[in-house]
């Protein structure tokens, strides 16, 4: 196994489980880079996945090959929340996906507390205040997103809670104070597979869905 990416002497329990999923890289089905991952559209924010401009009927949900609770709690939210869109969803999804990797790699705090709740975002800051503390940088690359797909998905109460596993190549180098490579490579990409879970109030106005957990696949 290659060395965990970033600090490990970040304390909180939180920030440690998204150190480890966010800078642990297997010693496994490793590929030549390819181009960097470059798009000139903005990704779709997960903030927003199922914003429409006018509230929509509900219509059936295609869950071929899903397990029956997994279908189930889709069902649930669906019927809690008419605007509710699974396509759309899964969409913003994996734009944030690769919004939260990209800002956590820049240190970009407003773009992480708009995204994550507060006990991810406290997490994240947790690891970034460390990594800038010990003077070392991280450059990093989301070469593709291979699969996305519903982990698990459920209602209690009012609060919706979808689990996504995203399956990605992610190449990434860790430098230290003097520039030196402590961890990491960007000539091989590897995979990466991380189930991160978006919750919401179906209740409330506000349509944004927020980062609420992140775990390894």
């Amino acid at each position: 196994m290659l060395e965990i990416v970033l600090l490990a002497m970040v304390a909180a329990f939180l920030g440690m489980r998204l150190y480890s999923v966010l800078g642990r890289r297997a010693e496994q089905e490793e590929e030549s880079v390819p181009q960097r991952f470059d798009s000139d559209d903005k990704p779709a924010s997960i903030a927003r996945p199922a914003q429409t401009t006018a509230a929509v009927p509900a219509r059936p949900i295609e869950l071929d090959g899903v397990m029956p609770a997994v279908e189930r709690g889709i069902r649930e939210i669906a019927s809690a929340d008419n605007r509710f869109n699974l396509g759309q969803f899964l969409e913003g999804a994996r734009g944030a996906y690769q919004m939260v990797l990209e800002a956590f790699w820049n240190a970009d705090r407003e773009t992480l507390r708009e995204l994550c709740d507060d006990d991810v975002y406290e997490g994240f800051v947790a690891a970034i205040d460390a990594r800038e503390a010990a003077g070392e940088t991280l450059e990093s690359s989301l070469i593709r997103i291979e699969e996305t797909r519903i982990h698990s998905a459920s209602l209690d109460g009012r609060m919706a809670r979808i689990s996504v596993l995203f399956i990605a190549d992610i190449a990434s180098v860790t430098r230290d104070k003097d520039g030196n490579v402590i961890a990491g490579s960007l000539d091989d990409a590897i995979e990466s597979r991380d189930v991160w879970t978006f919750a919401r109030n179906t209740a409330a106005r506000d349509p944004n869905w927020l980062l609420d957990e992140t775990d390894e696949g």
